[in-house]
């Protein structure tokens, strides 16, 4: 990676960018030229730099190897979705550096602001009018024959799925090293509030507003009498058996990114991660809001509409 200058008052911003995409591209590009037109600083990994037609010269650096991107940088500004977004708190977990994204997915619960609001964007990174709200994560570890094996983190959710389709996994679930139910499902979803809204929310999982500190478990598919969504302290830990028989194989995943397969007899355990990922408001508007916006969820109702169209028309 290019060594980072050492005058104390160069800015500097780590751009990430889902390159995959024409509009992503673009709006990466114009976040380049704007941001090294007011004295930032902008690293890019190398590969996303050639995708994106932009060269090392004044103002941009190019970052090579598997070493901290991150050092030196004051943000990392993500253009892209919640899958971008995710990698990015992968690069930041150990630094801390706050991560701000721009949306060109769909939902993008993850991200701040949405490709109409570049300008915006740029002018609060410049001005440094922004806050970086911590979020709890998930540390997750996999043992086998009493022997830790893997080991973990997770911003959303850590999934312990079925292998095969054609067969159903068979579990124990625990909190707090007390068994609580047994049975057969498809999976088991362990969450933060953060993820409440993403796999947890499909599998019927509760939204847990993101200032709430829990942690969230919920039975795929389970064939059961007590297969509820449980909602515990961030202080207990959730633990996951897979019973052990020839064909009660299954996989770990993490945020949906890095996987890891789970041989019959195996134990995940998930508490509050250490390290909370570290993501950057622009606006104090209530999680109710951007629920409604993220959801397009109709508050009005036919009855609102009906309302709306009768004081529009000035009736009584």
């Amino acid at each position: 990676m290019t060594e980072p200058s050492r005058q104390p008052d160069v800015r500097r911003v780590l751009l990430l960018t889902h390159t995959g995409r024409n509009e992503a591209r673009e709006v990466a590009v114009a976040f380049c030229k704007a941001l090294v037109g007011y004295g930032l600083i902008v690293r890019l990994p190398d590969t996303e730099a050639a995708d994106l037609g932009v060269h090392a010269d004044e103002g941009i650096e190019l970052a090579h190897g598997d070493g901290d991107v991150t050092v030196g940088c004051e943000l990392v500004l993500v253009i892209g979705g919640d899958g971008t977004i995710l990698r990015a708190a992968e690069l930041t977990h150990d630094s801390g550096t706050p991560v701000l994204g721009v949306n060109l997915g769909h939902v993008g619960f993850l991200a701040e602001a949405e490709y109409d609001d570049v300008d915006s964007t740029i002018d609060a990174v410049v001005h440094r009018r922004y806050i970086a709200e911590d979020r709890l994560t998930l540390d997750v570890r996999v043992y086998t024959d009493g022997a830790e094996v893997f080991r973990t983190f997770a911003v959303n959710e850590a999934s312990v799925e079925k292998a095969a389709r054609e067969r159903m996994l068979e579990v124990v679930i625990e909190v707090d090293d007390r068994p609580l139910s047994r049975f057969g499902c498809d999976g088991v979803v362990c969450a933060t509030p953060t993820g409440s809204t993403a796999y947890n929310f499909s599998a019927g999982g509760p939204v847990v507003w993101p200032g709430v500190e829990a942690l969230l478990m919920v039975p795929i598919c389970a064939h059961a009498l007590f297969a509820r969504p449980l909602v515990v302290a961030p202080t207990s830990e959730l633990a996951i058996e897979v019973i052990s028989r020839a064909d009660g194989a299954g996989v770990l995943w993490c945020d949906g990114r890095r996987a890891f397969d789970l041989p019959p007899g195996a134990r995940i355990e998930v508490t509050r991660g250490d390290r909370p990922v570290r993501l950057v408001r622009l606006h104090e508007a209530p999680f109710t809001d951007r629920l409604v916006a993220k959801f397009d969820l109709p508050v009005h109702g036919w009855r609102g509409a009906a309302e709306r169209l009768r004081r529009e028309r000035g009736d009584a």
